[in-house]
């Protein structure tokens, strides 16, 4: 086939086997209807300018924001970015290797350390993203005897890593320890088993009861790993999480964590005091075939983990913002996915995917921009709207997105007190 054969080929569509897209129709209808009626795309918002870890230009308007998951406001900080930029002047822009090969840098193996230290454990293994450290786990430590049991809510990558791999996945319902121990005493008692909990889930906020479900998997013989890819940083004395908090540092075997929330860079990571955890270096796929992270990125999440070590004030700071907006929205009469605060993430729920995404768009004329959520990222029938807050919300930034809420409520018919 010449070049202009390629260009004057018949349409997919038409080919034989036909369009592998179509299965997607209904959805690109979806959308399609939903963008005909005049409202923005929720899911293609350019960020025109960034000014802080909470200010940013969006269409010409300096909007607050409060769906970045930047909680700790690491992202601007002096230190980081001048490290960042030492960086990329004396090691350049890239690694253009793997891990295994050449992609290894001296501050690919300082940041190894300062998650041995943040963490306080013998290894450290640093990923390309949070996605592949969850991939990398799931899919290379349980085998096809063995059993991955993990809550129903689980994060994508959790599944996509169970997916990867070739062992037993067993479910069970979300946050329920019941559940958890019906499920586990099903299992044969000489297999090998691995227990996956988060410590908070990231779509309404919610912590698991990790002091319960950590017992229950231990009585049953399981390994377990703990992701907190929203925990770190603001939960437990040294900020490494809920487990931290939880009091079960001893008892969990692994823990996953990424660098894209509170260390406000790009990176994942899994941390562990088994004896025999590196070599997982020479077995787990998605860190062997990828080429690691730039050197920029290391020396700036390295640096950002070393300070979070001592931002107990940011720490006070980022739990004061979660309670006032929970509060704050919850007496306006919305309705919050949690009693009260759990974490920093606010869920809220509301009634249909029209009145969400029009909620979200009027939000963001007024000048915050939050996340909107809809199936099948959230269960079936949920729409929701994610607030995300930062430690360097002022209390100034939270009375101006409760009257953002306010108003935004008010016009949409959400509340009418």
């Amino acid at each position: 086939m010449t070049e202009a054969d390629i260009f004057t080929a018949a349409p997919v569509q038409d080919q034989v086997g036909g369009d592998l897209l179509s299965k997607f129709d209904a959805l690109i209808a979806e959308r399609q209807a939903l963008l005909d009626t005049g409202v923005r795309d929720p899911f293609a918002i350019v960020m025109d300018e960034v000014h802080s870890p909470v200010l940013a230009t969006i269409n010409g308007k300096q909007t607050i924001l409060l769906g970045t998951y930047n909680y700790m406001g690491m992202t601007f900080d002096p230190d980081v970015v001048a490290a960042g930029k030492k960086a990329l002047d004396e090691f350049g822009s890239g690694t253009t290797g793997s891990r295994v090969l050449n992609g290894t840098y001296q501050g690919h193996r300082e940041c190894e350390e300062a998650l041995k230290e943040f963490y306080g454990t013998s290894s450290a293994m640093v990923f390309s993203t949070g996605y592949q450290a969850n991939l990398g786990l799931m899919s290379t430590i349980a085998g096809k005897e063995d059993y991955i049991i993990l809550d129903a809510d689980s994060h994508a990558s959790i599944y996509d890593g169970c997916a990867l791999g070739n062992a037993q996945i067993v479910r069970f319902r979300h946050n329920s320890v019941e559940d958890l121990e019906k499920r586990l005493r099903r299992l044969p008692a000489g297999a090998g088993k691995l227990v996956v909990l988060e410590g908070v889930y990231s779509m309404l906020g919610d912590i698991a009861p990790l002091k319960e479900m950590v017992a229950v998997a231990k009585r049953a013989g399981a390994m377990i790993v703990v992701d907190e890819a929203h925990g770190m940083g603001f939960f437990g004395a040294n900020g490494r999480g809920v487990f931290e908090e939880a009091g079960v540092e001893k008892d969990v075997d692994f823990v996953v964590g990424t660098f894209s929330k509170s260390v406000g860079t790009v990176g994942g990571f899994v941390v562990s005091n088994h004896p025999k955890f590196e070599v997982m270096r020479l077995v787990c796929r998605p860190y062997v075939f990828t080429a690691s992270l730039p050197p920029s990125v290391v020396a700036t999440a390295a640096t950002s983990i070393r300070k979070l070590r001592h931002a107990g004030e940011k720490r006070a700071h980022l739990w004061k913002n979660s309670r006032r907006l929970h509060a704050g929205l919850r007496e306006l009469g919305f309705d919050i996915a949690t009693p009260e605060a759990q974490s920093a993430i606010i869920a809220i729920l509301l009634p249909d995917q029209q009145i969400t995404v029009m909620m979200w768009q009027a939000l963001l004329e007024l000048g915050v921009y939050v996340n909107m959520a809809r199936p099948p990222a959230t269960p079936a029938g949920m729409y929701l709207l994610r607030c995300s807050l930062c430690a360097e919300h002022s209390d100034e930034h939270v009375d101006q997105i409760l009257g953002m809420f306010e108003r935004a409520g008010r016009a949409m018919g959400v509340i009418t007190t």
